[in-house]
C-alpha cells in the first residue's frame, strides 16, 4: 500500500500558514469596526516648539525669537591670523634595508621603532641602509608606507 505523501513538516507548514491568513483577516475586520466607531484618528498637526521638539499643541507666541537670515554663516569658520598652527607631519627615521635592484626598503621610525615600507617612487633623495631620513607617511594598500624620504644631513 503506498504511504502518504503528505510529511508532518509539510501539514505543520500548512497549519501555521492558515492561521497567518486568519489573524490577519481578523485585524483586517477590527480595524474595519474601529473606523466605523470613529475611533482615535491620531494627532492631525504637528508643532515645534522653541526647544525644536514635537509637540500636539501651538507654540507659544511670545517665546518667538526673530533671527536675521544674512547673519546665518553655513560653511567652515575662519581662523584668525594668530591662530594658525602649522602641522609638522614629517618624521625621522633610519633606513633598516633598501634594496636599489627591487626598488623598496623599509624604515624605523625612531620614536616608537615601527617599520614602515619605503617605494623608489616616494624617495626625493636617493637612499642607502643606515642613511637617517625625513619622511611623511601616507596610507597604502597593505599598510603605512613612507613618502617623501629625504636624507638628513
Amino acid at each position: 500500500m503506498a504511504k502518504s505523501q503528505q510529511t508532518y513538516n509539510k501539514s505543520e507548514k500548512e497549519k501555521k500558514r492558515l492561521k497567518k491568513r486568519e489573524d490577519k483577516r481578523k485585524k483586517m475586520e477590527a480595524r474595519k469596526l474601529e473606523k466605523e466607531a470613529g475611533g482615535n484618528e491620531g494627532i492631525q498637526f504637528a508643532y515645534v516648539d522653541h526647544n525644536g521638539n514635537l509637540t500636539d499643541t501651538p507654540p507659544d507666541p511670545s517665546r518667538k525669537v526673530k533671527v536675521d537670515a544674512s547673519s546665518i554663516e553655513v560653511s567652515i569658520p575662519k581662523t584668525l591670523e594668530g591662530d594658525k598652527e602649522e602641522a609638522d607631519f614629517t618624521r625621522t627615521g633610519k633606513v633598516s634595508f633598501f634594496d636599489t635592484s627591487k626598488g623598496f626598503g623599509f624604515i624605523i621610525y625612531a620614536v616608537n621603532q615601527e617599520k614602515y615600507f619605503c617605494h623608489v617612487s616616494g624617495l626625493i633623495d636617493t637612499i642607502a641602509e643606515n642613511d637617517n631620513v625625513t619622511f611623511e607617511l601616507e596610507k597604502g594598500a597593505k599598510g603605512m608606507n613612507a613618502v617623501k624620504v629625504t636624507l638628513v644631513k
